[in-house]
């Protein structure tokens, strides 16, 4: 394993007295280094101390980061026991500025076994510390000992991981032992290392102004640019794939993420070093005992900027479903003495392998060698292989070694220095493309299985038609005229666009979606696979549906000329762009044509007088023309444009560039590619659908602000920022990153100075990009307290969800559930107050804008207070079987992992294509060659 470049190095401690002599004073200065010295060199012998907390009896001092990790293979096992010394003189085993030792965990610790001892005394070897019982963990947790967090380890160095704890600033690192086999994605519950022990962080490191409060920082970034990978090699660049913290000041880190931390007003700072106050104490008054811990903690990282906290895990809380879902290739276990795997196998030839390979059936074990280097090498018992396997491994047939397998880890104790797994399934020769695909999709949990009969039946007869009922509740548009704008081979349409003129240069404008809700309820076979699955998945060649298709390809598809159900949201706009009335409800629509990308695009973008023959592939369904469609269109692509406009001076970003796509042959083999980049067609859908989440966001988070589903975008890391504007700065750009809508208006100057060089602004967009954190779904109720944090930084709105894609995301579901819930209570909060007696007297306006108060433009804050208004949206949640607050985050954090997984896997099929089209052109190129050779042309 390599090493990296953050060292260990002792920490600055407070200083003494001064001595009256200079004599004195050099042995004071000797004395005072001593200690520090023995913890790093461990030149001393090892002095025992007293037992504090579960963590004495299991965690030794932290290994030096520039040592290999002691996790070896040897001939046997025996010679991986993981030495766990005492701390040497003069250090503390436990965080500094934590309260003592709760009494429960010294009982319990004293009564654990003690480490190296088997039960009744026998001595056994153990390679890691037992996990804390569940009981100490939890009054741990709530004393301040421990602390939880996601296990997220660094690609390029699996020595390393991180942890990010709720209110504190900064990723706590763990490297080696101190892992203590957490996987990837687990959540753990961890404890600090004593300050001596932190390791220095690289990078610019800037000084901390708590009491100024810092720089205000807008939020959220394009879902589209959500990539996060990092530096290699470089521990602090590489802490974070998801919402990395490490540049964040402290300042926003705890009042933007911990509520209970209070830590501006405890600690002020002075020539850029935190101090605490006499009167800290008593800031403590009504905390917690973990948010008191919290606030300690923070002033020493305050203290010492240069460190990176360190730690140990202590228990798995939650295990990770990455541990169901390895992929790998089998190796003989005799083949690494020195426990590193050699992934260049097939330099060992001959009958020296096969007799290695034939010797892993006699030890009755063998390794597998995860392809994802956040996986520790594993263990199988090769007596769980199939038959036909074990009968290779016995003839030393060395075709074993490319067999890419699925594999799952069954347990990992501390008695055994790499976890255990069990092969699912064999999946294929390794270099075959569809072996590959189907790695990428078991290795992200992704199940191209067929829906359950369950599920199945859930859906109405071949036969069904719209019901009569459904026709009388809702808003007839049949009328109206509606299109769809998608690809040419969608076949899954959830999207529909109207327009009507109105006079006054009025526009009104609708957004028609597929309504999913109607057909899939709560608590029903289909809704809970579909909650499972949670997004539907598109990798080039195949695609990985959320919802059967004879639901998500017939009977709510928006196809032209068919009656379908809809949820709208249709807007009154003025000839500026501004919105003057707005109206949300279930519908009935009829769509008279399907348009595609390209054929808008000429549409709005030729002559008058080539029209005739741009539209004469277009179909026409019902009472409508193609004239009628044109104008409609052309008159979309203007206030689309005015409403764009608006946005980015509001302070939007886009981060849109051109991007790779793949044609293929007709036996499905990548036969080009070429760059896509997005037309103007593209924008008037998107700007539309933007404009519907923002919508639907506003009146689900006004009507239900502690259970409503939305979706966030936290500004970027600050420090990374930097990093971007010394690059541009290097490349003769200027870049102001102070906002999202200043970073807009920087790239689009150098847009502008880079029109003949597109691969450097490529090149700058690609950087740009990866400062950004991802999107995420979130609960309100889990950030009541903390509005600001509810933003999307990269659209610069306070209030954003996803509406418009209910057939292949599961939360647009949960949000047209909510907005059903908000209409049932609008109307039956109207119904009690007898809003038809009030109409005498009340202009015809104004009745229209009282019968909307929940959906309407302005929201009636004291409706929704009132007791009538209360009673209607209880009694309206309950009816449409709303989850918890605490079930609604859970669901919100299955599906920000099952998006996470989603685009994984697509990046992954992209490159493996890329990669089937780059080996074929390989190859054709050398046939070229070659032949020309024959013909002497070379």
């Amino acid at each position: 394993m390599r090493a990296t470049e953050e060292h260990t190095a002792t920490a600055p401690t407070h200083a003494a007295p001064p001595p009256q002599t200079e004599e004195d004073a050099e042995k004071e200065r000797r004395r005072r280094r001593r200690p520090a010295r023995r913890a790093k060199q461990q030149a001393a012998p090892p002095v025992a101390a007293p037992q504090a907390a579960p963590q004495v009896d299991m965690a030794g001092p932290r290994p030096s980061r520039s040592m290999p990790p002691p996790m070896r293979v040897g001939n046997r096992f025996d010679a991986l026991a993981v030495a766990e010394p005492e701390p040497a003189a003069g250090t503390s085993r436990s965080c500094p500025l934590l309260p003592a030792p709760f009494p429960g965990a010294v009982a319990q610790a004293r009564a654990a076994p003690v480490v190296g001892m088997g039960v009744g005394g026998a001595p056994r070897r153990l390679y890691f510390p037992p996990y804390w019982p569940d009981q100490v963990v939890e009054e741990a947790i709530q004393r301040g000992h421990v602390f939880t967090g996601k296990f997220r380890v660094n690609a390029h160095n699996r020595n390393e991981a991180y942890c990010t704890i709720d209110g504190i600033p900064v990723d706590v690192l763990m490297t080696g032992p101190a892992q203590n086999r957490a996987i990837e994605g687990d959540t753990v519950a961890i404890t600090l290392d004593p300050v001596v022990q932190w390791t220095r962080m690289k990078g610019p490191n800037s000084t901390c102004n708590p009491a100024t409060g810092g720089v205000s920082v807008v939020r959220e970034v394009s879902e589209t640019n959500g990539n996060h990978s990092s530096k290699r090699g470089q521990a602090d660049t590489s802490c974070r794939f998801e919402n990395c913290s490490n540049g964040l000041s402290v300042s926003d880190r705890m009042h933007n993420h911990h509520k209970n931390s209070g830590f501006s007003q405890a600690v002020k700072c002075e020539n850029g070093h935190a101090i605490v106050p006499e009167s800290y104490e008593d800031l403590n008054e009504g905390k917690t005992e973990a948010a008191i811990a919290l606030q300690r903690i923070c002033s020493v990282i305050y203290s010492h900027p240069s460190r990176r906290p360190t730690g140990k895990v202590v228990s798995v809380i939650k295990m990770s479903s990455r541990r169901g879902a390895v992929v790998g290739f089998l190796a003989p276990l005799s083949e690494f003495p020195d426990g590193e795997p050699h992934r260049n196998q097939m330099n060992v030839q001959g009958s020296k392998r096969m007799n290695h390979i034939a010797s892993s059936f006699v030890t009755g074990l063998v390794h597998l060698l995860p392809t994802d280097p956040k996986f520790p090498l594993m263990i199988v018992s090769v007596s769980t292989l199939p038959d036909s396997i074990r009968q290779s491994l016995k003839e030393g047939n060395i075709a074993i070694e490319k067999e890419i397998v699925a594999a799952c880890i069954d347990e990992w104790n501390e008695e055994s220095p790499f976890p255990w797994a069990r092969v699912v399934k064999f999946l294929g020769k390794g270099g075959q493309v569809e072996s590959h695909m189907d790695a990428i999709l078991f290795e992200n949990s992704i199940s191209d299985a067929e829906f359950s009969p369950e599920s199945m039946a859930c859906l109405p007869d071949v036969c069904w038609k719209i019901p009569q009922e459904e026709l009388e509740a809702r808003k007839d548009l049949r009328n109206v005229l509606t299109f769809t704008i998608d690809p040419p081979t969608a076949s899954d349409l959830d999207d529909a666009i109207s327009i009507e003129i109105l006079p006054e240069g009025i526009v009104r404008v609708g957004v028609h979606i597929a309504d999913v809700s109607y057909f899939v309820h709560p608590e029903t076979a289909l809704d809970a696979e579909a909650q499972i699955r949670s997004t539907s998945v598109y990798t080039l060649r195949r695609k990985v549906s959320m919802l059967p298709s004879r639901l998500s390809a017939e009977l709510v598809s928006l196809n032209p000329g068919a009656d379908k159900l809809a949820f709208s949201v249709i807007w009154d706009i003025d000839p500026h762009g501004s919105i003057v009335n707005r109206w949300i409800g279930r519908t009935i629509i009829f769509s008279c044509c399907k348009l595609s990308y390209d054929l808008v695009q000429d549409l709005i973008s030729s002559d008058v007088s080539q029209f005739g023959s741009v539209a004469a592939s277009l179909q026409v369904h019902g009472m409508f023309e193609q004239g009628d469609i044109i104008k409609s269109l052309r008159c979309l692509y203007e206030i689309t444009k005015n409403l764009k406009e608006i946005r980015f001076k509001g302070g939007a970003l886009s981060l849109d560039t051109a991007k790779p796509m793949i044609l293929f042959d007709e036996d499905g083999a990548p036969c080009d590619s070429y760059r896509y980049k997005r037309n103007d067609a593209c924008f008037i859908v998107e700007e539309l659908m933007l404009l519907a989440n923002m919508s639907a966001a506003e009146v689900i988070s006004n009507a239900f602000p502690d259970c409503a589903l939305l979706r966030r975008h936290p500004e970027p890391n600050p420090r990374k920022l930097k990093e971007f504007e010394a690059f541009c700065a290097r490349n003769g750009f200027e870049l102001d990153s102070s906002s999202s809508g200043q970073l807009h208006l920087s790239i689009s100057r150098m847009k502008e100075k880079l029109q003949n060089d597109p691969v450097m602004f490529d090149i700058l967009m690609f950087y740009a990009s990866k400062q950004m954190q991802s999107a995420e779904y979130f609960c309100t109720g889990d950030l009541i307290s903390k509005n600001d944090d509810w933003a999307h930084y990269a659209l610069s709105v306070p209030l954003y969800t996803h509406f418009t894609s209910p057939l292949r995301r599961y939360p647009d579901i949960i949000v047209h559930r909510t907005l059903n819930a908000v209409i049932e209570a609008e109307q039956m909060y109207l119904k009690q107050k007898k809003v038809s007696t009030v109409r005498n007297g009340v202009k015809a306006k104004s009745c229209e804008m009282m019968d909307r108060c929940f959906t309407g433009l302005q929201f009636s804050k004291d409706a929704a207070e009132s007791k009538e208004g209360r009673e209607a949206l209880s009694a309206a949640a309950k009816k449409f079987k709303f989850p918890s607050s605490d079930d609604l985050g859970e669901a919100a954090e299955h599906c920000n992992e099952r998006k996470w997984a989603s685009r994984r896997a697509e990046e992954a099929g992209q490159k493996l294509y890329m990669w089937a089209l780059l080996k074929r052109n390989e190859v054709l190129w050398c046939i070229i060659v070659f032949y020309l050779s024959r013909l002497s042309l070379f």
